[in-house]
């Protein structure tokens, strides 16, 4: 009354069973530990490796200060992205420069930057690449052309326009502050059509008063003073 092969399939399935059991605790461990792979995306920012140094956090509160952020985020996120540039043209200016690689993994990275508003026209080497600062890359947000352009009174204010939706570039509602502003759509920077600022319908509260004065309470307005 024996059956190798149904004792043998038994113990293979109850042997995978274990494995994938244990498989699956490793993995919720790894979880655990925050060392989760297969993550489908990378790192915006990096922290300083020097939390408490005095000088970087004098620098790092004039920046904010001066372009109206958030927090210090921001400012690593940019310090971050401008190190992955230079580290790209660095690596390519090892190279030869008749390498295929330089001249059209270089061009292309100076068209962006030239795109961008961050290197002009004149400027098309990867050398100035290497001289680009964090305060060129502050200049060329969204944020500080709304102020810079007149169409907010400071750069908090500009801040809170493009959050609240008010600011359109080109035909495009655009509500990010950090949205790096192109040469070429500089000049269509303006309010957007469904903003009261812009012609469209007025606010709640200019709606409320419009209200109160047609309904001829002429008191309303002194209680709100």
């Amino acid at each position: 009354g024996i059956f190798p092969g149904r004792g043998s399939s038994h113990f293979c399935s109850s042997h995978f069973g274990t494995e994938s059991a244990a498989l699956g605790s490793a993995a919720a461990t790894l979880d655990k530990m925050g060392k989760k792979s297969y993550q489908n995306y990378g790192k915006t920012f990096r922290k300083p490796k020097r939390p408490f140094e005095k000088e970087r956090l004098d620098a790092e509160m004039k920046i904010i200060g001066e372009y109206g952020l958030k927090n210090k985020r921001e400012v690593w996120r940019v310090q971050y992205a401008l190190a992955k540039i230079r580290t790209a043209a660095r690596t390519l200016l090892t190279l030869e420069e008749k390498s295929e690689k330089r001249i059209f993994e270089g061009e292309a990275l100076l068209r962006r930057m030239t795109r961008l508003g961050l290197l002009a026209e004149n400027e098309k080497k990867l050398d100035y690449v290497l001289g680009l600062t964090t305060a060129k890359i502050m200049e060329r947000r969204l944020q500080t052309k709304v102020f810079k352009l007149g169409l907010a009174k400071s750069v908090h204010h500009a801040r809170t326009l493009i959050r609240q939706r008010h600011i359109r570039v080109g035909k495009q509602i655009c509500d990010i502050p950090s949205f790096l502003v192109r040469l070429d759509s500089e000049k269509h920077i303006d309010f957007a059509l469904t903003s009261p600022f812009g012609g469209g319908r007025p606010g709640r509260v200019r709606r409320k008063q419009m209200n109160k004065k047609g309904g001829g309470g002429g008191g309303g307005d002194d209680d709100e003073d």
